[in-house]
């Protein structure tokens, strides 16, 4: 149903659909066209289509109508063509790759670029090309990247549960051209200084003829940022500011910016058009990671047009930051990103007014996929190995001594170090605090406002585990949460602020094989993920309210941040600055570059 053929095999029925030869599948007539490519609105536009192409667009279709042909009148509504995320980890949503088709294909997302590190992660390459099968059974345009940074550092910071090398990435382009790019390069300072591994997964991918997506955090002015671009990194969705934008651009990448639930950068990142000028030719919209909860309740890609419309960008223009300069940063114009003969026929009908990204009916390769917010169309699920459905290598016997962190002194004061959440942002910040010390352990003060840290190294059973002490985390009585979905080394995170409940929480999610759990005085929540710890098996409709319930349970123990369990999932993410944790310790990056830094500060440091 979804084929979608390669187009020098579609070139003589395309051609003899649009002479009139043959009868187009499928025409939409009468609609005002929103042409990315001219950046006009043209009404009174038609479209033919033959299979999963689009045959002829113009003013009249009716020479290609025949008794089959289905006939969609777009009754002056305006067509878009489909949207495209151009950085997107569809783990990050809990959900498999089917059931987000279903939830983002109502929305008018027709394709996208899904890095799968999280899953590759756990389960190495076999977890890349379990995801890629199943998007090739999906109505989506999905091109999948190959994983770059597995680990995203090296084994001297954090335990995955594979390892890939730029053999592995070679041989995952061999698996087709929808595998398009070699994913983030979370491991800048690798590539900036030469490190073999990263400077061969990049000649292997342009030795492909593929694209290499960047993640570059240091400064926008620092210097090295040209050293990152000389070693074919054309794209980056690492994106704060304006200038992080405008120097990218000036270097010949494509500047992604972000709309994740709770990375909330376009309003930011936009002002290097809307304020600057900026020409937007290499500016993308992107998500990064929506979870599930998020897709029920504000959308996909056409929340993040709609958004950066709202900021002051034209309505056109934001369309073509989610679909032809998308299309182009990864060489697929001619197949995907706009309506025009001989691509994709992914289009979108929109209703009322074209800022609203109202979208009313989605087709996908020729097919009417979803109407009025539902699928029209039925999805089979994807059978996923048992290996992968037991992940999670450790026993259900975590005790809370595990989480006692023992002090440099036997009572008084000691100085520590603390990771400090940013809401809405990727980002966290280091601060310096006191905390009491009671027999030799620290004992934290509830008024405090600091929790308790722990990552568990599951994959191996090498016993690893390290404590440390995380501040805004915002819980006004005790309570833990604990999870598997922990970037991107997805080892055991827990959090909290009682010692028993943190045990409570990392047992329950050992238990269920991988998932997310609340513990607290108000009662628990659990959000099961069987699929490597990081993918649930459930519908999309029963994900996105299990993920809810979370949200709700962390609420209720006054975790009151936006999308709070997507926040929380970063904090052993060791690439990004500046504090993290990992099953190895505390983890800072800074313009110096990354090291293992101890809990208790040094004399000099102390506060």
């Amino acid at each position: 149903m979804f084929n979608r053929k390669p187009l020098h095999e579609c070139v003589p029925e395309l051609v003899a659909a649009a002479r009139g030869d043959k009868h187009a599948t499928l025409v939409v007539t009468n609609g005002k066209l929103v042409n990315v490519v001219s950046g006009e609105i043209l009404p009174g536009m038609s479209i033919g289509v033959y299979g999963s192409r689009i045959a002829y667009v113009g003013k009249d279709v009716s020479h290609m109508i025949g008794p089959e042909t289905k006939v969609v009148d777009a009754a002056g509504r305006y067509m878009a063509p489909g949207l495209l995320d151009g950085h997107c980890h569809i783990e990050s949503t809990q959900l498999t790759v089917t059931e987000f088709s279903r939830a983002v294909l109502p929305l008018g997302t027709t394709g996208g670029f899904f890095d799968a590190h999280e899953i590759a992660n756990v389960c190495g390459l076999s977890g890349i090309r379990h995801m890629l099968e199943e998007a090739r059974q999906t109505p989506l345009a999905a091109y999948l990247q190959a994983a770059s940074c597995v680990p995203s550092t090296g084994p001297d910071f954090e335990t995955t549960g594979a390892s890939l090398g730029p053999k592995d990435v070679a041989e995952a382009y061999a698996w087709g051209q929808d595998v398009i790019a070699l994913g983030e390069v979370m491991n800048f300072p690798g590539v900036v200084y030469g490190d073999d591994k990263m400077i061969g997964e990049i000649q292997e991918t342009l030795k492909a003829g593929r694209f290499v997506d960047g993640h570059f955090t240091w400064a926008a002015d620092d210097w090295r940022l040209p050293v990152y671009a000389a070693a074919g990194v054309t794209g980056d969705h690492e994106c704060v500011t304006a200038d992080d934008v405008i120097e990218r651009v000036r270097l010949g990448m494509y500047a992604k910016m972000r709309r994740g639930s709770a990375w909330h950068d376009v309003a930011q990142t936009i002002k290097a058009h809307t304020e600057s000028g900026i020409d937007t030719r290499r500016m993308m919209l992107v998500t990064d990671d929506r979870s599930s909860e998020s897709l029920r309740d504000e959308g996909h890609m056409d929340f993040v047009v709609r958004h950066a419309i709202s900021q002051g960008v034209k309505p056109v223009t934001a369309f073509q930051m989610a679909t032809i300069n998308t299309a182009e940063r990864f060489g697929l114009q001619r197949d995907i990103g706009a309506i025009v003969p001989g691509n994709y026929a992914d289009i979108i009908l929109l209703d009322g007014n074209l800022a609203d990204v109202n979208v009313v009916m989605t087709i996908a390769a020729g097919v009417v996929v979803a109407e009025n917010g539902r699928m029209t169309v039925e999805l089979a699920p994807y059978a996923y190995p048992e290996e992968m459905l037991q992940s999670v290598r450790l026993e259900p016997s975590v005790a809370a001594d595990w989480f006692a962190i023992k002090a440099p002194v036997a009572s008084g004061e000691a100085g520590v170090r603390a990771i400090e959440v940013r809401e809405n942002h990727v980002e966290t910040h280091e601060i310096h605090v006191k905390v009491p010390v009671e027999n030799g352990q620290i004992a934290l003060d509830p008024a405090s406002g600091l929790c308790k840290i722990a990552v568990l190294e599951r994959h191996h059973r090498t016993g690893n585990r390290s404590v440390g002490l995380v501040a805004n985390i915002r819980f006004r009585k005790p309570a833990a949460i604990a999870m598997t979905v922990a970037h991107d080394s997805h080892n055991v995170l827990v959090i909290g602020s009682s010692d028993e409940l943190m045990a409570e929480a990392a047992n329950a999610v050992i238990r269920m094989q991988g998932g997310v759990a609340v513990m607290s005085e108000e009662g628990a929540a659990e959000f099961p993920l069987r699929i490597a710890g990081l993918m649930s098996t459930e519908p999309f409709e029963t994900v996105a309210e299990q993920s809810a319930s979370v949200s709700r349970a962390l609420a209720a123990a006054g975790c009151d941040l936006n999308y709070a369990f997507m926040t929380l999932s970063l904090l052993a993410l060791v690439v990004i600055p500046t504090l993290r944790i990992s099953d190895k310790g505390l983890v800072r990056i800074s313009a110096a570059g990354i090291e293992l830094v101890p809990l208790f500060l040094e004399e000099t440091e102390q506060v």
